[in-house]
């Protein structure tokens, strides 16, 4: 005996439910959204980076740093990866130099 799901199969019709469907539809945007669409790393957030700005208010704008280092009271961040990036410099936690790709 086939069951109901082997006989839907068997004639072309759909074995997923329509609120199957749905739930399935809105993860994907949702992920999408939150890995593509929803990005700081943007032209527009670039442009209001300043210099003498603080490292706490780039942070807000930008996001968290993905790598920082420094060295004699200078401290290099970049946000992104080598294809698209912002890269800030700070002294003193202040905004001397920043430069950005591919946004």
């Amino acid at each position: 005996m086939r069951t109901l799901m082997e006989v839907r199969a068997a004639i072309g019709e759909d074995v997923i439910s329509d609120s199957a469907r749905t739930v399935i539809l809105a993860f994907v945007i949702a992920f999408l959204l939150a890995t593509i669409g929803c990005s700081k790393l943007n032209q527009e957030n670039y442009d209001q980076l300043k210099v003498g700005m603080g490292y706490g208010e780039v942070v807000a704008l930008l996001g968290e740093a993905d790598t920082c280092d420094g060295a004699m009271g200078i401290k290099n961040c970049t946000w992104g990866n080598e294809e698209k990036y912002v890269k800030v410099s700070f002294a003193g936690n202040k905004v001397i130099i920043f430069s950005g790709k591919g946004l």
